[in-house]
């Protein structure tokens, strides 16, 4: 069983930034792949951003440039740095994590970008 506790989110302008985290309850080293998700009102849960053990990273189109993904193996933390933020970032955004064949999420945490 693998637990998932994010952290970060809030209400940030427009053009902000944010840093989220996300804290395992493993080594990130026995994880195949882990992921940021988002799921705005009323839309489907949506790819982010993802890393896999290896270290590859693949981003969706809509956040390229803006978004990075990173790890901490000593700390088993995932984290999102959101730069230039825009309205349309606003949603639940949950970490999940791949080990085996099973996947884990966390308990998602909130993103308003609004001024």
């Amino acid at each position: 069983q693998v637990q998932l506790v994010e952290s970060g989110g809030g209400l940030v302008q427009p053009g902000g930034s944010l840093r989220l985290s996300c804290a395992a309850s493993v080594s990130i080293f026995g994880l195949t792949r882990m992921g940021w998700y988002r799921q705005a009102p009323g839309k489907q849960r949506e790819l982010v951003a993802a890393i896999t053990s290896g270290g590859s990273t693949n981003y969706a189109d809509s956040v390229k440039g803006r978004f990075t993904i990173s790890r901490d193996t000593d700390k088993n933390t995932v984290y999102l740095r959101m730069n230039s933020l825009e309205a349309e970032d606003t949603a639940d955004y949950y970490c999940n994590a791949d080990q085996m064949l099973r996947r884990y999420w966390g308990q998602g945490t909130q993103v308003t970008v609004s001024s």
